[in-house]
């Protein structure tokens, strides 16, 4: 089970994800990015504070998301990845084609 829940801050719109992202779950979060690039929402930030433990359905969700907000220009982020889902990224390369910071605040600094 994963919760995905959004959340306006100033320059960016956070999506804060809890639980597995898996081939399961991952349409919750998928949902939730398409939602907002079909807005064209300028800055999508992912806090990834909540999950432990991330499949290759979940890693290619995020990918689609970084895809979709690189067509019109967006910022898409990730922060607050944990060991075990970094490990993914790196293991994948995938950590020289996300922003990857290790806290929201980090995040967001680099938009202002």
């Amino acid at each position: 089970m994963v919760k995905v829940d959004t959340i306006q801050k100033d320059l960016a719109t956070i999506i804060e994800v809890e639980g597995e992202v898996d081939f399961y779950s991952s349409p919750e979060v998928r949902k939730a990015i398409i939602q907002l690039t079909k807005a064209k929402t300028p800055a999508i930030l992912i806090n990834l504070n909540g999950v432990g433990y991330m499949d290759s359905s979940g890693v290619a969700t995020l990918v689609e998301g970084l895809q979709l907000v690189s067509k019109y220009g967006g910022k898409f982020k990730l922060a607050n990845l944990h060991d075990e889902v970094k490990g993914v990224f790196e293991l994948s390369r995938l950590d020289k084609v996300f922003e990857i910071y290790d806290t929201v605040e980090e995040a967001l600094n680099t938009l202002s």
